[in-house]
């Protein structure tokens, strides 16, 4: 092996880049070099540092940019300064030899801190359709790292490596489908269908699927509510037996064991994971995405026969139940789906982001 090498990995602010950041972290440490992970002051961050004590983590300001004419501009503007001169003094500190963002706008200063200090510096994509900020970060990149092959012409002449997205640890090992159910405290003689609005906007797309679980009494819908929507939620699936409701779930290998099928966002992150372990889904992109990039994620699997999708101002209860009923209750049509979904799967993306880390 070549020298082992010191790895800065920014990767805070949304779970959609801090566990594929982890995941990398993982893997270069299993190859002898040594990561340090870039988070932010946010819970999602500050919840995977006491969980992965093992790793090295540093916390930095997060940073979201404001439109461009907005009159916060100058204050985005000041908060990129010093989150620069705070990574700066970070490689140095760690001694760096390399320095990769897993996207978002947390990534630029440590990757534009990197490119000027004479080190070799990557940017990881995981949508097809790249947001702004990954676009930006690209100039100050050795080389692009991107999920979905969909996503190379989005970066021009910048050189692209095809990596896949990485998956978290966990993933890897899932409990067997009874012994889900009963650590979730769900049936064992139902179809179960899993509902994950993601952490934004699922406001409305839960009061639908609440709809459709109601008029389902023989399917079980076990409804990730998010946090800030769960007590309303609750409320909307009281008296109804066929319905469990949480607020979050710490324990997602269970939660994906125990369901037949899914309905869920089309973030990048919740599409790697449904790839790698194979379930058929329905996805309603996140209506105000950046760019939509959630749909142009969903295409990509539509067209390859892994999934079904509705915007969410076309899904309906009939919808919800033809998907549940004509695919997930039908075993040839699940089964078609589910192989679909894993053929889009790259299991091996932590490791081969790692790899060209470590190349010299």
């Amino acid at each position: 092996m070549n020298k082992a090498l010191n790895v800065i990995i920014a990767c805070g602010g949304t779970g959609g880049h801090l566990f594929p950041g982890i995941a990398v972290a993982q893997q270069l440490r299993s190859m002898g070099h040594n990561p340090v992970l870039l988070i932010s002051q946010k819970e999602v961050d500050a919840e995977a540092s006491r969980k992965y004590g093992d790793l090295k983590f540093h916390t930095v300001q997060a940073i979201a940019k404001p439109a461009t004419l907005s009159p916060k501009m100058p204050g985005f503007l000041w908060k990129m300064l010093r989150s620069w001169l705070t990574c700066r003094s970070i490689i140095r500190k760690e001694q760096a030899d390399v320095v990769i963002g897993m996207g978002g706008f947390t990534s630029l200063p440590p990757v534009m801190a990197g490119h000027y200090m004479g080190l070799r510096t990557y940017v990881h994509e995981s949508n097809a359709m790249p947001g702004k900020s990954n676009r930006l970060t690209a100039r100050w990149c050795t080389a692009v790292m991107v999920g979905l092959k969909e996503a190379v012409a989005r970066f021009g002449g910048h050189r692209c490596i095809v990596t896949g997205t990485p998956v978290r640890d966990e993933l890897r090992h899932l409990p067997g489908r009874e012994e889900a159910r009963e650590k979730l405290g769900l049936p064992q003689d139902k179809t179960v269908i899993l509902v994950t609005g993601g952490s934004q906007g699922a406001r409305n797309l839960n009061s639908l699927l609440i709809d459709a679980a109601k008029a389902d009494p023989e399917v079980h819908y076990f409804v990730i509510a998010g946090r800030l929507d769960y007590e309303r939620v609750s409320g909307l699936a009281a008296g109804a037996p066929n319905i469990t409701v949480i607020g979050f779930c710490s324990d997602m290998p269970a939660a994906y064991a125990a369901a037949d099928g899914v309905i869920a966002r089309s973030g990048a992150s919740t599409l790697t994971e449904l790839s790698f372990i194979g379930k058929a889904c329905l996805l309603v992109p996140f209506p105000f995405a950046a760019d939509d990039h959630q749909s142009f994620n969903a295409r990509v699997f539509i067209d390859a026969g892994a999934a079904v999708m509705y915007q969410q101002s076309e899904l309906t209860v009939d919808k919800v139940h033809d998907f549940v009923h004509g695919t997930i209750m039908n075993d040839a049509a699940r089964t078609a789906m589910e192989e679909a979904m894993r053929a889009q799967a790259r299991p091996d993306a932590a490791e081969c982001i790692a790899k060209a880390i470590s190349a010299t």
